[in-house]
């Protein structure tokens, strides 16, 4: 069972220039929350309770502000300075005190997952203890992720990290789970021809190993990757109507952490009254 994620929240964010010059694109409104929101009630939907952030230094400094140690939702969260984007596995070097001898859970801080069933899948992934879980999703550019390439019969040939001709319109997510074999084989890995680790370097050494699961994700789910303005602004519709809809909030770790019976109702509540002038508190106070 898996306790430790981490959200890799680094990077410049240049495909939402002039947005991020100033503010990291994970610190942007997707609706009524900040980015980072989303990730980490993933996280916590999991189960997961140690929480590592990734992220430059002017970042980190607002990330801490913005959510603290995590102690008032029955967490922890940590923060770990990166440098300079190096690509996904960078985020295991770099946390390696962190992971420790545990298996990891990562999620990049752009990606947004949601869906009736989303708990329930996730948590009976994290119950495996071997190898690398990855969850795939049919997309219309293919060409802008890990894309997974399968023989006639189904087997999984390789994944092709955004290829020109994508083999198939399955693309692989940002939402990885890895037992501690991740460590050493992300340091084993060489930099791409774009000078970055990549992360579909380190599944297909799982996959050489046949220690590789793929999960499809089905209609039931819906995944965004945020890091374009097109994406960015679906998102927010998306939370909109859903919350609108169902009239509980989508991204909420207050709302996730009460749920786990990580806090109490009046720990819950007060959490809610300090944005009861906002329409996120109100809906907080109304559950």
């Amino acid at each position: 069972m898996n306790k430790k994620g981490i959200i890799l929240a680094g990077g410049f964010g240049t495909r939402l220039f002039p947005l991020t010059r100033v503010i990291s694109k994970q610190l942007l409104p997707v609706y009524d929350k900040p980015m980072i929101y989303y990730p980490l009630t993933t996280l916590m939907q999991i189960g997961i309770k140690e929480v590592m952030i990734i992220a430059t230094f002017e970042d980190v400094l607002r990330y801490e502000k913005i959510l603290g140690d995590g102690k008032y939702l029955g967490i922890t969260i940590s923060y770990k300075v990166q440098l300079s984007p190096r690509g996904i596995p960078d985020s295991f070097l770099l946390c390696k005190e962190f992971i420790g001898k545990d298996p990891v859970t990562l999620i990049l801080g752009d990606n947004i997952f949601h869906g009736k069933d989303l708990e329930l899948l996730l948590k009976s992934t994290n119950a495996h203890s071997e190898g690398a879980s990855v969850f795939g999703i049919e997309v219309d550019e293919p060409e802008k992720y890990g894309v997974v390439e399968k023989s006639d019969s189904g087997k999984i040939i390789r994944i092709l990290e955004k290829p020109k001709h994508p083999p198939s319109n399955l693309a692989v997510t940002g939402l990885y789970f890895y037992d501690n074999d991740v460590v050493e084989i992300a340091k084993s890995i060489q930099e791409s021809a774009r000078g970055e680790l990549e992360i579909t370097d380190v599944n297909n050494v799982y996959l050489e190993q046949g220690k590789l699961h793929l999960i499809r994700f089905n209609e039931t789910v819906t995944w965004f990757d945020t890091g374009g303005f097109d994406t960015l602004l679906d998102a927010a519709i998306f939370v909109k109507n859903e919350q609108k809809r169902f009239q509980t909030p989508v991204g909420s770790p207050e709302w996730t952490a009460y749920k786990n019976g990580w806090i109490s109702k009046e720990a819950f509540y007060e959490l809610g009254e300090k944005s009861k002038k906002s329409n996120y508190g109100k809906m907080l106070l109304s559950l």
